[in-house]
């Protein structure tokens, strides 16, 4: 049985220079949002995870993605980069302060034309795709939002999803509070309920990986 790393900060530098191919626009959303959001960068995919997440839109031959959770437009900015220039990516946002910064990123980057920025409560959002016959056309879905909306997100994003299509989830360790006795906060027993059921869950397949703080895989059958 393989043992997990502790990643430290040199091993995090080490993954960053040999394992990550960073565009400069991603590397420079990370590193602004670091400066200017000290107290929120945990909100940020890690860019093991946006290499991820692109790799996945090549692997599946992704056109159209789906994104709930924007923030400052790294993992947006990620996968559109790795679609076609025909592709398109829903990106679902609550905030518009951060919709326009991360709207500033995708420009920078030459995708903006890729995005379809919707603002609004993203659940509202993903049942308007549902109703207007989006069932089914979607190759990748990334969750990475409130974590007591995920179930509902999931749910909506997996009826999106193609058979073969892809949803990831995030911060699904939940920093290892999942497995905490003591926590019952109401984000992680939200996290801890969704591992429980997605694991039962026989319209997927399923791999919970640890890469940033868990990174939850579901291909739905």
């Amino acid at each position: 049985m393989g043992t997990a790393n502790k990643i430290t900060p040199e091993l995090q530098d080490y993954i960053l220079g040999v394992g990550v191919r960073e565009h400069p626009v991603l590397a420079r959303c990370r590193e602004e949002t670091r400066r200017d959001f000290p107290d929120r960068v945990e909100m940020q995919i890690a860019p093991e995870q946006g290499a991820f997440l692109a790799l996945l839109v090549c692997l599946l031959d992704a056109r159209r993605a789906l994104e709930v959770g924007v923030f400052t437009g790294y993992s947006g900015l990620a996968v559109a980069l790795a679609l076609p220039r025909e592709g398109r990516l829903v990106a679902c946002e609550l905030d518009r302060g951060y919709a326009r910064r991360a709207r500033a990123y995708w420009e920078s980057a030459g995708v903006a034309d890729r995005v379809d920025l919707r603002l609004g409560p993203a659940l509202e959002t993903l049942e308007s795709l549902v109703a207007d016959g989006a069932a089914g056309t979607f190759d990748l879905a990334f969750i990475d939002a409130d974590k007591s909306g995920y179930d509902d997100y999931y749910e909506a994003c997996l009826t999106l999803l193609r058979a073969g299509g892809v949803a990831a989830l995030d911060n699904t360790l939940w920093g290892g509070s999942v497995i905490d006795a003591d926590d019952h906060s109401a984000d992680t027993l939200a996290i801890r309920a969704l591992n429980e059921k997605l694991s039962l869950d026989d319209r997927v397949d399923l791999a919970l990986t640890t890469i940033g703080d868990g990174l939850t895989l579901a291909l739905k059958r």
